[in-house]
């Protein structure tokens, strides 16, 4: 049952009732955190999904930026469902992500948009692979990119440190970071804008110990900050900066990227003129 909390707390959730999830040698306690901000439209769903998991040790922080739409009426309804929740203004979503870091109690943190959602059974398939893997730092997988015109890419390939210095090929939607990878790498430098999520692995280069599954554990919304146009510029930085990369081929790379941009509704045109000629 969904229980409201105090109209007029901008904080909340289970940890401060003193229900504090901790992990245990058989269930690792997993940390979703959540940055939100003017989210009602998606926020329901995406918590929902993380409460449908068939994992049983999951905590999901939520952190908003200072919604003024009916986010925060939404997380207090889910007060008593959360482990911890907060609205104050910050400086975007990586900001949002670095406080949600500091509250994690997990072994394992992912990170989930507020217009994302977990596919059933995706938190349970991490942590199976987890098992397999058990010296892996960083968990990937697919997902399934959905523009609302309903043209839908499936994105996520394994971790490759040369590839990744052209392109980022993994999807970060949903993929589990171990705890000791922030204590090694540190958090993430807000500096580098929408690629900071990027800058972050690009730090480890070869010595990511990651591991991979071909299945699909999300959706993702299209027209977040990683499809503004100045996510390339951002990604672009971060490949010379921390990846070391040419400037030269980086810069050819930023170019290629753009005109893929440019050719998005030129495929999204042929996709939908390929789906209805098959279902003639």
């Amino acid at each position: 049952m969904v229980m409201q909390s105090n109209p007029a707390s901008r904080s909340g959730g289970k940890r401060l009732s003193g229900d504090i999830a901790s992990s245990s040698p058989t269930l690792p306690l997993v940390t979703v955190i959540t940055a939100v901000l003017n989210g009602d439209r998606h926020l329901g769903k995406c918590l929902e999904s993380v409460l449908l998991q068939d994992y049983k040790n999951i905590e999901h922080i939520v952190l908003d930026g200072g919604s003024t739409d009916r986010t925060v009426d939404i997380l207090r309804r889910y007060n008593n469902l959360i482990a911890l929740w907060r609205s104050e203004q910050d400086k975007g979503v990586y900001d949002a992500w670095n406080k949600g870091l500091a509250e994690a109690r997990g072994e394992w943190i992912c990170f989930l948009g507020a217009d994302d959602e977990f596919l059933p059974g995706a938190v349970s398939s991490y942590m199976a692979l987890a098992a397999k893997h058990p010296q892996a730092e960083y968990l990937s997988s697919r997902i399934r990119w959905v523009h609302p015109s309903g043209y839908e890419l499936i994105r996520g390939e394994p971790w490759n440190s040369k590839s990744a210095l052209r392109w980022m090929r993994v999807a970060h939607v949903g993929s589990m970071h171990r705890r000791r990878l922030f204590d090694r790498l540190g958090v993430f430098n807000t500096s580098f804008g929408s690629a900071s999520d990027y800058e972050f692995l690009l730090r480890a280069k070869e010595t990511l110990k990651a591991a991979y599954m071909p299945i699909i554990t999300a959706t993702m919304l299209a027209g977040g900050i990683t499809d503004h146009p100045s996510a390339f510029a951002d990604a672009t930085r971060a490949k010379i900066v921390t990846g070391g990369r040419s400037p030269v081929l980086a810069t050819i790379e930023l170019q290629i990227a753009r005109v893929k941009v440019l050719l998005r509704p030129l495929r999204r045109v042929l996709r939908r003129t390929a789906i209805a000629s098959a279902a003639k």
